[in-house]
């Protein structure tokens, strides 16, 4: 007998109802406190997922379950502790500002969208955002995931997640997906600007400047996923969009896990080199996190400062991520457009509820005629 889809009650269909457009930004996600506990269940669902470590369930789960939780929770919370704000997490304070902020600017432009966030791992998930947006009466989302430069790990994984949801869900709604914009013109242009009011502000330019993205296995490269060769387009088109010559700046990769060989060069050795060369000052920037989170504000902001000045560097300085820049929250609208074209945003394309009404009157009457 084949299996009968679990689907969820729904609000019942409203006759007459305006469809509406919704916008779902997703971001990686982020425990719910700085605690061993709530640690361990981020790390269980962020390190559960096998587009995020694709090794054999049979040999991986006991391994996370058995060894990694019970090391690695404490450790990390601790980490966590560092960076944690009043507010909460910096990644969910920055990532709900910025879907405000897009709500906003589109709204500025003349545009009704609905837009709300979700974590990927973590809360609020990805379905109970999709569940608000449907209740809303969005009958067209957009996800547009927080990641500019494509992965399987990521981006991949933010559609497993909303396809899994849509299996539960009878009616539903119609559904686009960002898949990159890490060339896109105005997420480079923030980029620069963010570095150069970096610059403006402390009154001078770093001897060099170094990219840091988060790292993946090598073995994802060798597998055809795109994501090496997005970051170094992004750095190339960051590095000319700020004149700035081979020599003046480095790309790296970061938070390595595990003994498997990731993307090359890794963020901290490349620290120590440069000082090692007699660089004095760098600043580092990570182009790939539109957010600041645990991997800027702790791994490259703490650790990465005492690598450099530990072999010799002499002046560290972290640029922050573009957070809730304002160039960048236009930037993320233009892109959000690009995808919503052909779809009904502005009021006055948006059919209200009498017209709504007078056409389902003259179909009942055209179908009582047949």
């Amino acid at each position: 007998m084949p299996s009968v889809l679990p689907f969820q009650a729904e609000p019942p269909y409203k006759h007459g109802q305006p469809p509406a457009t919704g916008i779902l930004l997703a971001n990686l996600g982020t425990p719910d406190e700085p605690t061993p506990a709530a640690v361990r269940r981020y790390l269980r669902q962020f390190l559960g997922d096998p587009r995020v470590v694709e090794i054999p369930r049979a040999v991986w789960l006991p391994l996370l379950h058995g060894v990694i939780l019970p090391l690695r929770s404490a450790k990390s919370a601790a980490k966590y502790a560092t960076i944690w704000t009043p507010e909460g997490s910096p990644l969910k304070v920055w990532t709900e500002r910025q879907a405000k902020l897009l709500q906003g600017w589109l709204g500025e432009q003349g545009h009704a969208v609905t837009v709300r966030y979700a974590m990927r791992y973590g809360n609020p998930s990805i379905a109970s955002q999709l569940d608000e947006l449907k209740a809303a009466g969005c009958t067209r989302i957009l996800v547009l995931p927080a990641y500019p430069q494509y992965s399987a790990t990521t981006t991949a994984s933010v559609v497993d997640d909303v396809a899994s949801w849509s299996r539960r869900i009878r009616n539903l709604p119609e559904l686009r997906f960002v898949q990159r914009y890490h060339d896109d013109a105005g997420y480079i242009d923030a980029l620069a600007r963010g570095i150069e009011s970096h610059w403006q502000r402390e009154g001078s330019r770093p001897d060099h400047l170094l990219l840091s993205f988060h790292g993946v296995p090598e073995r994802t490269l060798l597998l055809g996923d795109a994501y090496h060769c997005e970051c170094h387009k992004t750095g190339r088109l960051l590095a000319q969009r700020l004149g700035l010559g081979q020599d003046q700046v480095t790309l790296s990769f970061q938070s390595r896990f595990g003994k498997a060989k990731w993307l090359e060069p890794y963020t901290e050795p490349t620290l120590q080199a440069l000082a090692r060369r007699g660089v004095k000052r760098v600043d580092v920037a990570c182009p790939g996190f539109t957010s600041d989170c645990l991997e800027t504000l702790e791994e490259i902001a703490q650790e990465g400062r005492d690598a450099f000045l530990e072999a010799g560097g002499e002046q560290f300085r972290y640029i922050p991520c573009l957070n809730a820049d304002p160039a960048w929250i236009g930037a993320l609208g233009a892109i959000a457009l690009r995808h919503l074209g052909g779809w009904p945003t502005r009021l006055a394309e948006q059919p209200q509820p009498a017209a709504l009404a007078g056409q389902r009157e003259r179909a009942l009457a055209m179908g009582a005629q047949a």
